[in-house]
């Protein structure tokens, strides 16, 4: 396949300095009631040593406060001193995980668990809080209508060029993946959006999906690089905090990629390796990846979750069995995402997937979790001719009821199945 290099405008710049950054200090305030100040004086004098405990608490003016609560205080107070403590910018009504903090959550499962047992964490526990993660992060299909002035193309042609940058500077799947959903969330929160600051609104979000992600994140000037001139290094941190906050700071969504790394886990299941050690094939985690990473440049995606989107891209490599077995989904929970999945399948099958690649500084256990660029958008455009073709053919000779049944999995071709 031939493959578009980056322009030369966004080649890596010097490797990112690694002295630690000094951290500001944190003010604390020590307020005490008269009584209890003279009784701390009293057991100073008398050689004893105050024992106390520190309570965070709200004040309403933004600040943080800490009260100092002696033993001797009969405080209810004092039996929950793990408090949240609110900040100016957050919203306090956002959710938190996990649940085994929180209490407990009065919600079941919607699916099984395809989990295996885990010696670090109960199994249906974190089953639950990442079907609840499913459910928290929602996305609006229909955000586009919010901005009059914008076409779903620029989405892809915004998402396109983030897969380039990405790839030039050695970035994970799960970046790439991260600002996408901060981008798509961020845009279902606005209005009236021009086309001059979509790639300002991209950018910042690769930033923050960066710095959440990597161990070393380019620098700041790296990403105003990137954009050859149209976004200085000043606006990117002016929308960093202008997207967190219409997030309201909700970012952590289990994206498309994470789903597939779990599924694909599952799949290859080996009892003599540790659960959290990836020992599924890398080549064929990359042939569904680049799947995806089409799927997602079409605004068609945001109609489905993120589980549905990873589970049906397996389902077109392997079958419904496997599928069904680690994610939990019965056939009909993704019937109509693998119908819609359908063109850009062919389109992969009939190009070829990329071969592994090996960069620089990666282990090589690593390398195909790294986001690589296909040439997505003329993959894109050829998945949306196919989808034309094949609504044309529906429309004068409609299926049978029934046609996208999935066949035995004895009756599939090796490499992947014709769903179409």
């Amino acid at each position: 396949m031939q493959r578009r290099h980056a322009p030369s405008s966004w080649q890596p710049c010097p490797a990112p300095s690694l002295r630690p950054q000094p951290q500001p200090p944190q003010l604390r305030f020590l307020l005490e009631a008269p009584d209890v100040q003279g009784r701390r004086e009293d057991r100073r004098r008398r050689g004893e040593h105050p024992r106390g405990i520190w309570l965070p608490s709200s004040t309403g003016t933004g600040r943080n406060v800490c009260f100092l609560l002696q033993p001797w205080d009969d405080n209810p107070a004092c039996e929950n001193p793990c408090s949240l403590i609110p900040t100016p910018d957050k919203e306090e009504d956002e959710p938190a995980y996990p649940s085994s903090v929180c209490g407990p959550q009065n919600f079941m499962p919607s699916r099984a668990s395809p989990l295996p047992l885990l010696n670090w964490a109960n199994r249906d526990e974190v089953w639950k809080i990442m079907l609840n993660k499913e459910k928290t992060y929602l996305r609006d299909k229909h955000f586009m209508q919010q901005h009059p002035l914008l076409q779903p193309k620029m989405r892809a042609i915004l998402l396109d060029w983030l897969m380039q940058v990405c790839e030039v500077h050695t970035l994970h799947r799960e970046t790439f993946y991260l600002a996408q959903d901060f981008f798509d969330r961020y845009m279902a929160t606005q209005q009236n959006i021009v086309k001059k600051l979509l790639q300002l609104i991209g950018i910042s979000s690769l930033f923050i999906a960066a710095k959440l992600e990597e161990i070393y994140p380019p620098k700041l000037h790296q990403f105003a690089y990137a954009t050859d001139g149209e976004c200085s290094e000043e606006e990117i941190l002016s929308m960093e905090l202008v997207i967190m906050k219409a997030l309201k700071w909700h970012l952590s969504p289990l994206t498309i990629v994470s789903w597939l790394n779990v599924y694909m886990q599952v799949a290859y299941l080996n009892d003599l390796c540790e659960v959290l050690l990836p020992q599924y094939p890398q080549q064929i985690f990359i042939q569904i990846a680049e799947l995806l990473d089409i799927c997602v440049l079409d605004i068609g995606c945001l109609e489905f979750p993120y589980g549905v989107l990873a589970a049906s891209a397996l389902y077109h490599f392997s079958s419904s069995e496997l599928m069904e077995k680690v994610s939990g989904y019965q056939w009909c929970d993704i019937e109509k995402c693998v119908e819609w999945m359908v063109p850009f399948a062919m389109v992969i099958r009939e190009t070829g997937s990329s071969k592994l690649q090996h960069f620089r500084g990666v282990p090589a256990e690593d390398a195909h979790n790294i986001q690589t660029y296909i040439n997505s958008l003329d993959l894109l455009n050829k998945a949306q001719a196919k989808k034309a073709i094949l609504s044309e053919q529906n429309r004068i000779s409609p299926p049978p009821t029934g046609v996208l049944t999935p066949p035995q999995s004895s009756k599939k071709q090796s490499g992947g199945q014709d769903t179409a």
